[in-house]
């Protein structure tokens, strides 16, 4: 009894202890069943992040290899382009396009220039008679030019391959200026967190639009010197985008020496300068901070001299004046360096007055009554005399009324303002031709977003098609056929300024309906 009683004790406390493991054998099993299936759910999810990661990578790589593809297309158009110049320059007789008035008017006529280099290589002003108008700089450039010939090869050869390359440089620059204004136009949305469809490669578009346009292949071998004041205005663009304010000088400088009405082009540029590219009106990136209409000057206190963006309030670009004080600064210096070069090269034959009153003078009076493709040649032959310098006022101021009230509306659009700058002028200057139309078209790619739901579009192009085409049948029809008369070419000059009035019209709507959709989409965002 003594030997059986601790015995069934230590039994009992036995089969204790091994019950206790074997609880304790199957938590563990629990425990090791449980890691095991956390850990089998962090290298499921492990997997999920991986195959994100690559199919993100994936995504990128078919991008980047369509991107890489659509700019080998792009380079393709843009050889075929300057090659196809190259055909039509070597052109048995050249099509004679030379003495298109549509192509060539007596500021931008190189016949005219050589006419002129001729008489000052006689020891005569350059503007004895009534030949040459233009630039006494772009005499001692292109004038040598006009003088050296290649035997076998067509005359003026060397101009025209000078503005084949002019064509090419202006379709780099407006690429350049539609790659600034995309990216401002995306990161403008990205911060107001509004969707859009995918957005078109403006700069892309706009060149080679440039290039191919039948008007710019025109313009470029016909004899016509638009083609370098198409350069000088598109340089000025591009620096005032690029806050290059002494490459933005140079090209207004010149651009207005050459042809004057780029002159309006200061305000654009000082806005671009100031401002920077194109964005959405800044009221709505103030409603958004503020939950005001942004005319409340208080509420621009904390942006003024630089820009300022947090993670609850949006960035708003403040007016910088130190870039346009620094433009301002290099227009006067290269002002002053052109007037210097003029004087110098018309010094023995009347110096600057003589120059002013040949070039920007004839311009202003429409002393040349010859016919091209604009309207005040016919109005100033059929008005009497006694009214001509009230009728000047009036066409000539008209430009001007137009400015201050775009710019007020449109002055957070800076580059689209320089477009209809120039599309006015296009349309009231003294002697317009076709290369007026390719640049402020060329321009207009540059907006293929905003201007998506543009009205008319069919219509314009069928117009600007048909006058193109009925022009040099009217001037055929009234001077060589003789079978009609002046108003039959009046005609498709009428029909041109109407056209560009519709251009003008219909594109600034669209650009303002563009913001007011931009507007409801901000509001409707959270």
């Amino acid at each position: 009894m003594e030997v059986t009683m601790p015995s069934r004790k230590w039994a009992r406390e036995e089969g204790t202890e091994k019950r206790r493991g074997g609880d304790l054998q199957r938590v563990g099993q629990k425990v090791k069943a449980g890691n095991g299936g956390e850990g089998r759910g962090r290298r499921s999810a492990g997997v999920g992040r991986g195959e994100g990661i690559r199919a993100e990578a994936q995504r990128g790589r078919r991008i980047t290899v369509l991107q890489m593809g659509q700019k080998k297309w792009f380079w393709v158009w843009v050889t075929a382009s300057l090659f196809f110049r190259l055909l039509v320059i070597y052109f048995p007789q050249n099509l004679n396009l030379g003495s298109r008035p549509e192509v060539a008017t007596p500021i931008t006529s190189l016949r005219r220039l050589a006419e002129g280099y001729w008489l000052k290589q006689s020891f005569m002003s350059p503007y004895a008679g009534s030949m040459y108008h233009g630039s006494p700089l772009l005499l001692s450039v292109l004038g040598p030019l006009t003088v050296k010939r290649i035997e076998g090869q067509p005359s003026h050869l060397i101009c025209s391959l000078l503005f084949l390359l002019a064509d090419f440089v202006t379709a780099m620059l407006i690429l350049a200026i539609g790659q600034k204004l995309q990216l401002a136009y995306r990161q403008s949305l990205k911060a107001l967190k509004v969707s859009t469809s995918e957005i078109l490669s403006a700069g892309d578009i706009a060149a080679l639009i440039y290039l191919w346009n039948p008007l710019t292949i025109v313009t470029c071998v016909g004899y016509s010197t638009s083609p370098i004041e198409n350069l000088m205005i598109i340089l000025t663009l591009y620096g005032a985008c690029s806050r290059l304010a002494p490459l933005a000088a140079f090209g207004w400088v010149i651009s207005m020496h050459l042809s004057l009405y780029p002159a309006i082009l200061i305000i654009p540029v000082i806005l671009l300068v100031g401002y920077g590219p194109d964005a959405p009106p800044r009221k709505l990136f103030l409603k958004r901070n503020f939950g005001t209409d942004g005319n409340d000057p208080s509420n621009l206190s904390c942006y003024q001299g630089n820009e300022v963006a947090t993670e609850n309030m949006l960035p708003i670009r403040p007016f910088l004046w130190k870039p346009v004080l620094h433009f301002i600064f290099w227009a006067i210096i290269w002002s002053v360096y052109v007037l210097v070069l003029c004087s110098i090269s018309l010094k023995q034959y009347g110096g600057l007055w003589e120059m002013f009153k040949r070039t920007h003078g004839f311009i202003l009076t429409v002393e040349d009554l010859s016919p091209n493709i604009g309207v005040l040649w016919y109005f100033f032959a059929e008005v009497f005399n006694f009214f001509r310098g009230f009728f000047l006022i009036v066409f000539h101021v008209n430009i001007l009324f137009m400015i201050l009230p775009l710019a007020v509306r449109l002055n957070h659009r800076p580059c689209f303002l320089a477009f209809a700058y120039i599309l006015i002028s296009s349309m009231l200057k003294s002697y317009p031709s076709v290369g007026d139309s390719a640049l402020y078209l060329g321009l207009l790619g540059l907006f293929i977003n905003e201007l998506a739901d543009m009205q008319f579009s069919f219509f314009l192009f069928c117009g600007y098609v048909g006058v193109s085409l009925l022009s040099p049948v009217m001037h055929n029809l009234w001077i060589w056929r003789g079978t009609g008369n002046a108003n039959f070419y009046f005609a498709t000059g009428i029909a041109y300024a109407c056209l560009q009035i519709i251009l003008v019209v219909e594109s600034i709507g669209a650009m303002l309906n563009h913001d007011r959709v931009l507007r409801k989409k901000s509001t409707a965002c959270p």
